[in-house]
């Protein structure tokens, strides 16, 4: 009988949590609070009219799609150095379309 030495166990276990994390449903409540920490200043200062939230209501906005949201959403987060893990990018995607958005999965 073999048994997995105890780095073995530690890896498949850290592996495991970070699988549950990244494929949990997203915390829209912690998507709301990024949104409002790390996104809404600049969006108003960027919409000019100190309403972070116009930028999502906007008619001429650029994301079209449920894909294009996910990708806007990385894209701030690797441009702006936000620090979000993909959990969190899946929170604040989830709360944007649930909030201003509504694509269909």
């Amino acid at each position: 009988m073999k048994f997995i030495s105890l780095r073995g166990f530690v890896a498949i276990t850290a592996f495991w949590s970070v699988a549950a994390a990244v494929y949990a449903a997203p915390d829209l409540n912690q998507g709301k609070k990024i949104d409002q920490e790390k996104c809404y200043a600049c969006h108003a200062k960027k919409t000019g009219f100190s309403n972070g939230d116009m930028i999502y209501t906007r008619s001429d906005r650029k994301v079209t799609s449920l894909a294009r949201l996910k990708a806007m959403v990385a894209m701030c987060n690797t441009e702006l150095r936000l620090d979000l893990f993909p959990e969190d990018e899946a929170d604040v995607s989830a709360y944007l379309n649930k909030q201003f958005y509504k694509f269909k999965p």
